[in-house]
């Protein structure tokens, strides 16, 4: 059994990015987005239009300092490899009470449509999800995913509408 990471975020967050579980990179890292093929923080780092950063600390300092959150649907799951095709025997985090804890989130955003997937299937079916956050799937960082970077960060500007952050 493979477990997740403790969410990047605090009571000023406005948006949270789901993933569904790190690769096996991530997990040796124990980093978020380890794996340096990966655009999650390049990307995020272009929206921002700010200078990359390889500091973890720091990156995890950026995402607070612009009010996003990270985490990922799973809390735990098995899975051999890295391929979100490969997970069996999926738990959900806990987000009702994360929901609660963070009430300033008020978009979530899936990195690729396995994210999006496993809320759907078992947490907002299932949860007492709050009615005013708005949710939107991107297109994943990941390097399994063969669109070109510059094709993902235009689709990841919507991040930046108004509308998300209200």
């Amino acid at each position: 059994m493979i477990k997740s990471f403790e969410p990047i975020v605090d009571k000023d967050c406005r948006i949270l990015i789901l993933g569904s579980m790190p690769s096996v990179k991530s997990l040796e890292k124990h980093q978020y987005y380890g794996n340096k093929q990966n655009h999650f923080w390049k990307i995020i780092y272009e929206l921002f239009n700010e200078e990359f950063d390889d500091d973890y600390e720091r990156r995890k300092t950026f995402l607070l300092k612009h009010h996003v959150a990270v985490w990922d649907v799973l809390k735990s799951c098995d899975r051999k490899g890295s391929s979100d095709s490969k997970i069996v025997n999926p738990v959900p985090n806990d987000f009702d009470a994360f929901l609660r804890q963070y009430p300033n989130i008020k978009s979530v955003f899936f990195n690729g449509s396995k994210a999006e997937e496993l809320f759907k299937k078992m947490v907002e079916v299932k949860l007492n999800i709050r009615k005013d956050i708005l949710f939107h799937r991107l297109p994943s960082t990941s390097p399994a995913n063969a669109v070109k970077y510059k094709d993902k960060l235009e689709q990841w500007k919507i991040i930046l509408s108004e509308h998300f952050w209200e």
